[in-house]
């Protein structure tokens, strides 16, 4: 359970740092990709064998960890144009309910227990992601503009269905951190190159406060990837439950302190969510 709760913690600490690069005007993109070239250098470190390019391509993880470097890319690009078009809480609120996913996955092929108490904690889960994230006056206006939260809700499941799946099938306990460090050179790599195009198009300048706060955000999202790996790998969570706690312990934790540092208002809606929030964690975690 601990490395449940670091993961946790690491996760909503990422997302005090993003509202922090909105105070301060960090440059997003620059920082995201900083962020992915910091975190690959962490698990490199962290990896304590000797590091062979050839073994690591030969793994049967190697072509899983490239996608899901491509992912991570790809639905951060979608989670900024849905954030700047619909709004931020839609995109939230897509991210979040996206745990439905890997919950169904784990149960259906991992035979993972479905108890009544499990079931109704997993729905009133999905209820108290949408009552808490969700404010007021959030519609998309638009119809074109639904691909947006579909996108994320499908790419983030998948995500994490990846991610449990290749942690059963292939990885080595010893095989998290360069499996971790392997999908961040990736994105890295995505990221530069993406930095790159915008520096031929005439459409990037370096801001200096980027590369400090990418140092910061690399190793915290380092830390959310690997402790859920690890918390994955432990024999007595079900994935079911690992995903579902994650994510709606994020969203309780996040509207709190959001609350408190940043004096965001919660609407009545957002209060019943937070409370959802709580008693459906100690559904799905009842023994």
């Amino acid at each position: 359970m601990i490395y449940l709760l670091l993961s946790i913690l690491a996760s909503t600490i990422i997302f005090v740092l993003f509202k922090l690069f909105g105070k301060h005007q960090v440059n997003t993109l620059q920082a995201i990709v900083f962020n992915y070239i910091t975190a690959f250098c962490v698990g490199i470190i962290a990896y304590q064998e000797p590091i062979n390019v050839q073994t690591i391509i030969s793994t049967k993880w190697f072509y899983g960890a490239i996608f899901l470097g491509f992912l991570f890319i790809a639905i951060f690009n979608v989670m900024a144009n849905t954030s700047q078009r619909v709004g931020l809480s839609v995109a939230s609120v897509a991210t979040k309910m996206s745990v439905i996913i890997p919950v169904v996955f784990g149960i259906y092929v991992y035979h993972e227990s479905a108890g009544l108490l499990k079931i109704i904690g997993i729905i009133a889960a999905l209820i108290a992601v949408y009552l808490a994230s969700v404010k007021s006056g959030t519609r998309i206006k638009n119809k074109s503009n639904y691909i947006y939260p579909i996108t994320i809700f499908l790419g983030s499941g998948i995500i994490d269905t990846s991610i449990k799946y290749i942690e059963t099938t292939y990885l080595t306990e010893n095989g998290i951190p360069i499996f971790s460090a392997t999908i961040f050179g990736f994105a890295a790599i995505i990221g530069i190159c993406t930095l790159l195009i915008k520096k031929l198009q005439g459409n990037f300048t370096f801001d200096s406060k980027s590369l400090i706060a990418g140092l910061v955000l690399g190793i915290v999202n380092y830390a959310s990837i690997y402790y859920l790996l690890k918390a994955l790998d432990h024999e007595t969570l079900e994935s079911s439950t690992i995903f579902t706690v994650n994510n709606v312990a994020i969203i309780l934790l996040t509207s709190l302190l959001g609350l408190l540092l940043f004096k965001e208002k919660l609407s009545t809606k957002n209060w019943i969510g937070i409370s959802l929030a709580v008693i459906s964690i100690l559904l799905v975690t009842a023994l």
